[in-house]
């Protein structure tokens, strides 16, 4: 027997105490939130790179901190469908083919348009985020559902900041 080919079938049976039906549910609601958590974040990368105008520091800095929120949510969301025995995102193209936020190749976004683009994702991925915890909620997958408490908390707050940032000055 080929032991390199072996390996590369072997299943990745991580034991759970949450049954099969959790993982066959948790674990791919969790890849897909991980998906938009990567569109959401580079989405937020690329207007924090491409920011310009008279309020250019103000808005690249916060974006930066927001970038940072996000990104930071990845790895827990990943580890976390490893740990109840399912897998997760394996490339780029597999992140792709699952994320529901819509990517912004444009040349060229007004400020005011990535802010309010951006406040729109927030409360788009906040409503991904509690559609996931629905699904881990079901299962009584309480680190699951902590874990998502914390990130809606965030997910508002990112939303609120880009919403009042993105107002025209009375």
């Amino acid at each position: 027997m080929d032991t390199a080919k072996h390996l590369r079938t072997a299943p990745l049976q991580t034991p759970t105490d949450l049954g099969s039906n959790a993982t066959k549910d948790i674990a791919p609601a969790l890849t897909t939130l991980l998906a938009d958590t990567f569109a959401l974040y580079l989405k937020t990368k690329n207007f924090h790179w491409h920011m310009s105008g008279p309020h250019f520091r103000d808005y690249h800095l916060m974006l930066d901190e927001q970038g940072e929120q996000i990104f930071a949510m990845t790895d827990a969301i990943a580890e976390r469908a490893r740990k109840i025995g399912g897998t997760t995102l394996r490339s780029i193209g597999h992140a792709g083919r699952l994320q529901r936020l819509a990517d912004n190749d444009a040349d060229y976004v007004t400020p005011s348009d990535m802010l309010a683009e951006l406040a729109s994702d927030n409360r788009q991925f906040a409503s991904f985020l509690r559609a996931t915890h629905a699904v881990a909620e079901e299962h009584n997958d309480v680190a699951t559902t902590s874990l998502i408490e914390v990130w809606i908390d965030e997910t508002e707050r990112r939303a609120w900041f880009l919403f009042e940032a993105g107002r025209p000055a009375s």
